[in-house]
């Protein structure tokens, strides 16, 4: 590789991975902030929570890399520009192509990355992830005893305690009713005051409590009898242990998502989608023989009636019969309309069982084109950022950040609303996912081919020029007036 191609890889890498990590960092923290209220007051170890933003973080990359790789081509186009070292290179005879060839290769080896990524490392990122959101949403809240009124998020148990010292955590006026014999109010414990703690493993909590009583009402006999038996005991000293059930993060197996669309490679994806066209077709075939049964239509002949050698001339109307005069045309009317009923149901019946098939259907052969939506949007940035570069010459992270989320927003928006059209049914799901991509690939063109030309595309004095020739030509109304004054 010649010193000159070195140089320009290394003043494209530079700024690339500089806007990875701040893209990345700005779609983690948005992505921490929509799942904040499942992470929050669960107890979970650094650790969970470290692995949930690193499975976040995956989730994230194609959106990180098309914005990293636009923006990366603008700085280091830009800053060649604004140090006319771009201006240099083109006075030595350097044509545009030339100094851009080592980064094309570099663009096509990010595209190849990014379509590496959502074949491979995107499915096991959703899978985990979806795993790991659901663990974590099957985790109750710690337990956190108020001051004043009751508290029920331990189960079958209704705590009160009046009052807390912060400094001791010891508890005063301490009242438990046990419900876990489900009979009601029968079992309730006072105590002047009481600490609680939980085991390590939190499947326990134990409730220590000092001088108080326990009241206790026993079974009846009878459903007859209304008498009933208290107990009454008082303590010194009294533990409480109480099994608790899912306060404890766990982990269940993380196959369980495997089936989603969004957990599946392409050659999962391709297989779905063959199977889920056998269903499809198996269901057309069905429901089309059960709308000619319900017709009265039992042979595919009776469909078309001008199949019959007799029918094939032209039909003698005046010579029909007036379908009134029929003695039986109420009951033929009726039957016919009973027919219609039929078929119009059975045709009711079959967008329901469609739904069901070829929604899957649909998800699925939009989620197969979508592995490569990522790689066509890194390549076709890059035509578009660095001649944009090349044309606007400013480097940094003023202008580029700017034109870059302009055109990022345009992307963005078109591909989502590209993808739920396709999932909706109303386009192909090669033109709902491909669609983000055709709209920007002629912009990628029209930029190339100005900044190959040296275009004047964003000089103000060309176009402060282009007006004072318009206006020569097509001189304003007042200029008129002054000029004949």
């Amino acid at each position: 590789m010649k010193i000159f191609d070195r140089f320009l890889v290394r003043s494209f890498l530079g700024p690339l991975f500089l806007t990875i990590f701040i893209v990345l960092f700005v779609l983690v923290l948005q992505f921490l902030w929509v799942y904040i209220d499942e992470l929050v007051g669960k107890g979970l170890g650094l650790k969970v929570i470290l692995e949930f933003l690193f499975w976040g973080t995956c989730t994230v990359i194609p959106m990180a890399l098309p914005l990293a790789t636009l923006l990366a081509s603008i700085m280091t186009m830009g800053n060649l520009g604004e140090f006319n070292e771009l201006l240099a290179m083109k006075a030595a005879g350097i044509p545009l192509q030339r100094i851009m060839r080592p980064l094309i290769i570099l663009s096509i080896i990010i595209s190849v990355a990014a379509f590496l990524a959502a074949n491979n490392l995107m499915p096991l990122a959703h899978k985990n992830i979806f795993a790991l959101r659901d663990d974590i949403s099957r985790t109750k809240e710690e337990i956190r005893i108020p001051t004043g009124i009751f508290y029920n998020g331990i189960d079958n148990y209704s705590l009160r305690v009046e009052k807390r010292d912060n400094n001791t955590d010891m508890l005063y006026d301490v009242m438990v009713y046990n419900h876990s014999s489900n009979r009601g109010n029968n079992n309730v414990t006072l105590a002047d005051s009481g600490a609680v703690r939980l085991t390590e493993d939190k499947k326990n909590i134990i409730f220590t409590l000092f001088s108080g009583e326990t009241y206790e009402e026993g079974e009846r006999k009878s459903s007859s009898d209304t008498s009933f038996a208290m107990q009454r005991i008082k303590f010194d000293k009294q533990d409480i242990i109480i099994e608790l059930n899912n306060y404890a993060f766990q982990r269940r197996d993380g196959d369980r998502f495997g089936s989603d669309v969004m957990a599946q490679g392409l050659s999962s994806l391709g297989h779905r989608r063959d199977s889920l066209d056998s269903l499809y077709s198996i269901a057309r075939t069905q429901f089309l023989k059960r709308l000619l049964v319900a017709g009265g239509l039992n042979y595919s002949r009776q469909l078309d009636t001008a199949n019959k050698q007799h029918f094939r001339e032209i039909f003698p109307i005046d010579q029909l019969p007036v379908p009134e005069e029929n003695p039986q045309y109420p009951d033929l009317l009726n039957r016919a309309i009973g027919k219609v009923d039929q078929m119009s149901n059975q045709v009711d019946n079959f967008m329901i069982e469609e739904v069901q098939i070829h929604l899957p259907l649909r998800r699925t052969n939009v989620e197969w084109y979508r592995k490569f939506t990522v790689a066509f949007a890194c390549f076709i940035f890059f035509f578009i950022g660095a001649p944009l570069g090349a044309i606007i010459r400013k480097g940094g992270l003023g202008t580029p950040v700017i034109v870059s989320m302009l055109f990022f927003v345009v992307y963005y928006v078109i591909d989502i609303s590209g993808k739920k059209l396709a999932t909706d049914g109303s386009i192909s799901a090669a033109m709902g996912t491909l669609v983000s991509a055709f709209v920007l690939l002629p912009i990628g063109v029209f930029l190339t081919y100005k900044a190959t030309t040296d275009s004047a595309l964003f000089n103000k004095d060309a176009y402060l020029a282009l007006i004072n020739k318009l206006k020569k030509h097509f001189p304003l109304r007042h200029d008129k007036d002054k000029r004949q004054a």
